[in-house]
C-alpha cells in the first residue's frame, strides 16, 4: 500500500484555500490510476490571521483524510512545510502551494515518476507547459535554475518550483532546509550534490488568487546566497574555483596586454594603464588564493561529511594527479622564476639599465614569487588535511594485517 501526504501551507489563504482542497481531493483516482492507494491531505495554518483556520477546518470536518495543523505564530513557508514533511505518515510527499498557482491534478504524473524510482520529482513550470507566471519572476527562475545548473553540473529547469513529490526516507539527505521560501532553491541545491535522483515534470502555472508574498529583490536575494552557501557546504572549489580562475584568466590578459605594450616600446603608463596594471595584480594574487582555498576547503568538506573529496572543478577530474596535490611544484617553479627574474633584473640595473626599462620585469617577479608562496603554503596544508581524511580508513588496514 502507497500513501502520498500531500502538504499545502497557508498563511492568510481565506480566498484561496477551500477551492485547492477540494481540487487535491479530486485526485484520488487518479492517484490510483498511477499505483497510490491511499492520500492524505495536511493544510499547516501558519499563524493566519484571517479565517484561514476556520475554512480548511470546515472541509476537513467533511473527510478523514484531511487534517489541519495550526502555528500559533507566523513561522515561515518552509517552517510550514517542515511541520508538514514531520507529520506525513506517506511513502510519497507532495506539497504545492495555497494560491492555486499550481495544478494538483498533475500529482498523479509526478508520482509515477516517483513510483518509477525518482527520488525528488519537480514540477517544472519552466519545461514548455502553459506558464502565467509574470515576466519578472519568470527571468529570476531562468537565472536561478542556470546558477544551479552551472554550480551542479546537471541541468535544472525550475530550481524554486513549489510543486514537488519525494520519497520521504530521502528527506534526511534534504536537511537541513530554511524556514523560509527559499525552501525549494536550497532543496533542489542539496539534491543536486547529495546525488538524489532528480526528474522534472512539465506542468502549467496559472495567476494566484490574492496577492503575492513573494518580493523579487528581497526573496531573490536570499535565493541566490542561500543557494551558493549551499553549494559551498559540499563543493567549495567550484564556486572559489570558478572565481579565482575568473580572477586569474583576467590577469592574465592584462599581463599579455603589458607585455605586447612593453615589447612595442612603451615604457610609461596612462591613468588607465595603471589602473589595469593594478586590477591584474589584484585579480591575479586573489584568483590564485580563492582556487586553493576552494580546494582546501574540499578537503574540510570531506573530513566533515566522512566521504571521499570532491574532486573535479567541472564535474569530473581533469588531470590524473589532483590539481592541489601538485601546488607544492608549482609553487617553487613559480617562486624561483620569480626570485630569478628579480636577480636578472638586479644584474641588468647595476649594469646600466634604467628603471623604466626594468620595472614590469620586477612586478611579474615579485608577482611570480608571492604567488609560489601561496601555493606552496596550501599543499603544506592540503597534504596534512588528506593525510587526516585517509587516517581512518589506513588504521583500518594497518588493523587487517595478520
Amino acid at each position: 500500500m502507497t500513501m502520498l501526504s500531500v502538504v499545502i501551507p497557508a498563511y492568510n489563504e481565506e480566498k484561496g484555500i477551500l477551492e485547492i482542497m477540494e481540487r487535491v481531493l479530486t485526485i484520488r483516482e487518479g492517484l490510483k490510476e498511477a499505483g497510490v492507494d491511499e492520500m492524505e491531505l495536511l493544510v499547516v495554518n501558519d499563524g493566519s490571521r484571517d479565517r484561514t483556520a476556520e475554512v480548511a477546518g470546515e472541509l476537513a470536518c467533511k473527510h478523514d483524510c484531511v487534517r489541519i495543523i495550526s502555528h500559533p505564530h507566523n513561522r515561515g513557508y518552509g517552517a510550514a512545510l517542515k511541520t508538514g514533511f514531520a507529520q506525513a505518515k506517506g511513502e510519497l510527499v507532495g506539497f504545492l502551494d495555497a494560491d492555486g498557482t499550481y495544478p494538483p491534478e498533475y500529482f498523479p504524473q509526478l508520482c509515477r515518476e516517483a513510483l518509477n524510482g525518482a527520488e525528488l520529482v519537480i514540477g517544472s513550470r519552466m519545461a514548455g507547459a502553459d506558464s502565467r507566471m509574470p515576466l519578472t519572476r519568470r527571468l529570476g527562475n531562468v537565472i536561478f535554475a542556470t546558477l544551479l545548473s552551472l554550480l551542479g553540473w546537471q541541468r535544472v529547469t525550475d530550481s524554486a518550483s513549489g510543486m514537488r513529490v519525494f520519497r520521504k526516507d530521502t528527506l534526511a539527505r534534504l536537511s537541513p532546509l530554511p524556514d523560509g521560501l527559499n525552501l525549494t532553491p536550497v532543496m533542489s541545491t542539496r539534491a543536486v550534490h547529495e546525488g538524489i535522483k532528480m526528474v522534472e515534470v512539465a506542468i502549467p502555472y496559472s495567476e494566484r488568487v490574492g496577492r503575492s508574498k513573494l518580493s523579487v529583490l528581497r526573496d531573490g536575494r536570499i535565493f541566490l546566497t542561500s543557494m551558493v552557501w549551499t553549494v559551498l557546504s559540499y563543493n567549495p572549489v567550484r564556486v572559489l574555483g570558478i572565481a579565482g580562475l575568473v580572477g586569474v584568466g583576467v590577469a592574465a590578459l592584462v599581463g599579455l596586454g603589458l607585455v605586447i605594450a612593453r615589447l612595442s616600446g612603451v615604457t610609461a603608463l596612462s591613468p588607465w594603464g595603471v589602473f589595469s596594471l593594478f586590477t591584474g595584480l589584484v585579480l591575479g594574487v586573489a584568483g590564485i588564493s580563492l582556487f586553493a582555498l576552494g580546494a582546501t576547503f574540499n578537503y574540510l568538506v570531506s573530513l566533515f561529511y566522512k566521504e571521499p573529496i570532491r574532486q573535479g572543478l567541472f564535474g569530473k577530474p581533469v588531470f590524473k594527479k589532483p590539481l592541489e596535490l601538485q601546488f607544492g611544484w608549482m609553487g617553487l617553479v613559480a617562486f624561483a622564476a620569480g626570485l630569478g627574474i628579480g636577480i636578472v633584473s638586479l644584474v641588468l640595473s647595476l649594469s646600466g639599465w634604467e628603471i623604466a626599462r626594468l620595472w614590469l620585469y620586477l612586478l611579474g617577479g615579485a608577482l611570480a614569487s608571492l604567488v609560489g608562496i601561496q601555493l606552496v603554503i596550501y599543499w603544506l596544508l592540503i597534504r596534512v588535511l588528506e593525510d587526516l581524511s585517509q587516517r581512518d580508513v589506513l588504521a583500518r588496514a594497518d588493523m587487517q594485517v595478520e
